[in-house]
């Protein structure tokens, strides 16, 4: 929902909530790596666009039926500031991020966190800091993204209020998805932190900066195909169990537009980021 450093947020969260609240609240903040373009003698941790160096085996990924996918970014994970973000990823190699993005069929075909038969239309790979790798040119009928060098810098990220895990410290069984009467729900918080920076950004770690809902509830629902209510515990008992991997914004200097100025959503199972299985990260995306 907003990011910046702990004592900015505090200061902010003691101008609209009592003291004890405002602590709790800023105990529920998660440090993240926020992607910035970098300028000028700053250190570069990834890169919007481009080519991607993969290894020599591997193939460039592929929506079965539709065609290639879209290369969007790459992250080097030993130029994180990995100590501080509050996920465990390795303390080195690369992280690879791909999307069907339209080019080949005019946006027809949609990648949907609902729809199971999508979910090859998004990739993560991992290439570990060993591995020979090429650069890889552009599949036929797909055009590389211009490449904006990315540096990473530390900060706070504040979910929303109705985020699961806020809710549950709050108004735990308060309806999941929705605002409550609490003041961390109030008009007046919720305008402070939006101008505080409403800039959904580039992140790595952290609370994920959702459009809409949170991110993690539209993963829930995927995985458990729909079946699920929303004042079912078990929709908000599997959001808490996906962390965000990488979240990507529109960003004009890279010609990347999704949807009406939306973002790009990669999630992951902690357990399944811990033993680097990048291949069961889900997908989803949101724009206005």
């Amino acid at each position: 929902m907003t990011h910046g450093s702990r004592d900015a947020l505090r200061s902010l969260a003691l101008q609209h909530l009592s003291p004890g609240d405002a602590e709790k609240w800023v105990g529920l903040l998660h440090p993240g790596a926020r992607l910035e373009v970098a300028a000028g003698s700053d250190d570069v941790a990834g890169r919007l666009g481009g080519l991607p160096a993969l290894p020599a085996a591997s193939e460039w990924p592929l929506w079965e039926g539709h065609g290639p996918l879209s290369f969007v970014a790459s992250i080097d994970c030993a130029s994180l500031p990995l100590a501080a973000v509050d996920i465990d990823l390795p303390d080195a190699g690369t992280l690879l991020f791909f999307y069907f993005d339209g080019q080949l069929d005019d946006g027809e075909a949609l990648v949907l966190a609902e729809d199971r038969e999508s979910w090859a239309g998004a990739r993560v790979l991992y290439v570990a800091a060993d591995e020979e790798v090429v650069e890889r040119g552009t599949p036929a009928g797909v055009e590389s993204y211009p490449v904006v060098p990315l540096t990473a810098r530390l900060g706070m990220t504040a979910a929303e209020p109705w985020h699961p895990q806020i809710r549950d410290v709050f108004a735990a069984g308060a309806p999941l998805g929705n605002r409550y009467d609490h003041p961390v729900c109030s008009q007046e918080f919720l305008d402070a932190l939006w101008g505080f920076d409403g800039e959904v950004g580039h992140q790595i770690g952290g609370h994920a900066h959702s459009v809409q809902n949170p991110v993690e509830i539209e993963i829930a629902e995927a995985v458990l195909d729909g079946k699920v209510s929303w004042d079912d515990p078990r929709l908000s008992d599997e959001a808490g169990g996906w962390v965000l991997l990488a979240q990507f914004d529109s960003e004009d200097a890279a010609g990347m537009m999704w949807g009406d100025a939306g973002a790009l959503y990669w999630l992951i199972r902690p357990e399944d980021l811990a033993e680097r299985r990048f291949e069961r990260a889900m997908f989803t995306w949101q724009c206005g």
